[in-house]
């Protein structure tokens, strides 16, 4: 009979090796490698070529019609592209306490009550547990089963009765006794999210799986799960927030561009209301905040701006939280260079209010008219908007969905904006033109 084999896996990035190493010469992990016993019938070895499928032309081959029902939350929906895909698998992450059980909890009993058979299984807490949170959240329904269970074969077992939406919570907790390697071991999520991935497919189960992250921020498990997805949706922003936002990191059912904004309640995550403004607060006579229109997929967002210039001692910093670092860095090179203001002198910080970050240049007039606000100590109208890319060169170019985004501003009670070009459509704000950054102190 032939012996089980031995290596070695690194636990942050999946390298396999025969002999231990103290330092992973992949990722460059201290101490990160585990031995793993793999049992000799658990990989079969290749053998001769076998008659498999036919290449056929891409012209003759039918298209996918996807099944697309609603989780009765508009947010998540949102960031699902349309709603959730009957077959597929979804990988939610987050930081913990932010909600992604309860969240998903909520969803459930969504499904459950809307006539779907789902099973919750959740690895981490009791049933007890998760009956009190159903209570709370008023999550009991008939159709919704819970399943207390760590161990794969036995969620397969159930899974193939006959369900139309699953809820694993957590990967990190479930294992496999096909492999020897501990519960949340590299080896060990890629194996079970492989045969999630197949039960989904096979019996067409739409199944959430609930990942935990690592100290940098990512999810954990190796690079290969999150390939193996068919959505990852991860929350953004601190747990201790009253809004959260949920953006998708992949879809291959949907773009990428949306986002979903949650709030929670006493009742746990809920659909935010009238998420335009909820990320501004009008303040009057306030140095170093400015107002600007993000466009988060096809959705206009006002966000504030805020930013502190202050004296330096010793080397000059430049932080931001919600803004790229290295694009801040470079608008203040471009106000010393134009401006000739000496910023080599000041601490400078930017925040971009809410949690939510910026990923888009609509931001940088915005960001820098707060800069300038605190600098020169002068505040800016607390009904202005600024909108606006900003070039190496100093001119200030146009983005996109203008028109769209100033409807939005003028639906807030904003009356002013500062814009690069004036819109092609009649809406009723005040638009000051500024063509180049020396323009913009003109208008604050």
């Amino acid at each position: 009979m032939p012996k089980a084999k031995t290596f070695f896996e690194c636990q942050r990035c999946g390298m396999t090796t025969p002999r231990w190493m103290g330092k992973c010469a992949n990722c460059g992990e201290w101490d990160s490698f585990v031995e793993v016993k793999e049992k000799p019938d658990a990989k079969k070895a290749l053998g001769g070529v076998k008659e498999g499928k036919v290449a056929v032309a891409i012209t003759e081959v039918a298209e996918d019609n996807f099944l697309r029902y609603s989780t009765k939350e508009t947010e998540l929906d949102r960031a699902l592209g349309g709603g959730l895909v009957s077959g597929s698998l979804v990988l939610v992450g987050g930081s913990p306490g932010v909600g992604k059980s309860t969240l998903l909890l909520k969803i459930a009993a969504n499904l459950a009550e809307s006539g779907k058979k789902v099973l919750y299984v959740s690895a981490e807490e009791s049933a007890g547990q998760i009956r009190l949170r159903a209570d709370r959240i008023g999550a009991l329904k008939q159709n919704l089963m819970l399943l207390n269970e760590i161990d794969l074969q036995t969620i397969k077992e159930e899974l193939i009765k006959g369900y139309d939406a699953a809820v694993i919570d957590s990967i990190q907790t479930i294992y496999s006794n096909e492999l020897s390697a501990a519960p949340g071991s590299v080896s060990q999520v890629r194996e079970i999210t492989f045969e999630l991935m197949r039960l989904a497919k096979e019996r067409e189960v739409a199944i959430f799986i609930i990942g935990h992250i690592t100290k940098e921020g990512a999810i954990a498990g190796p690079r290969v799960l999150e390939h193996m997805v068919d959505t990852v949706l991860y929350f953004e922003g601190d747990s201790s927030e009253e809004l959260r936002i949920l953006r998708a990191f992949k879809n291959r059912f949907g773009g990428t561009s949306e986002i979903g904004i949650f709030e929670m309640t006493r009742e746990g995550l809920k659909s935010a209301g009238n998420v335009g403004s909820r990320f501004f607060n009008r303040r009057e006579n306030k140095n170093g905040s400015a107002a600007t229109i993000a466009m988060e997929g096809t959705r206009p967002i006002v966000l504030e701006a805020q930013a502190l210039v202050s004296d330096a001692f010793g080397s000059p910093r430049r932080s931001s939280t919600g803004f790229d670092q290295a694009r801040l860095t470079m608008l203040l090179a471009l106000l010393e260079k134009k401006l000739e203001l000496p910023f080599n002198r000041y601490d400078v910080f930017i925040n971009i209010a809410g949690g939510i970050r910026v990923n888009e240049t609509a931001a940088d007039l915005a960001v820098i008219a707060a800069i300038l606000s605190s600098f020169r100590n002068r505040p800016i109208g607390e009904k202005t908007l600024f909108i606006g890319e900003v070039s190496l060169i100093g001119d200030i170019r146009e983005v996109g969905a203008m028109d769209q985004r100033l409807i939005e501003g003028v639906a807030q009670g904003f009356e002013k904006a500062v814009v690069p070009r004036k819109p092609t459509s009649k809406i009723d704000i005040k638009c000051f033109v500024a063509e180049e950054v020396s323009k913009v102190i003109d208008w604050m």
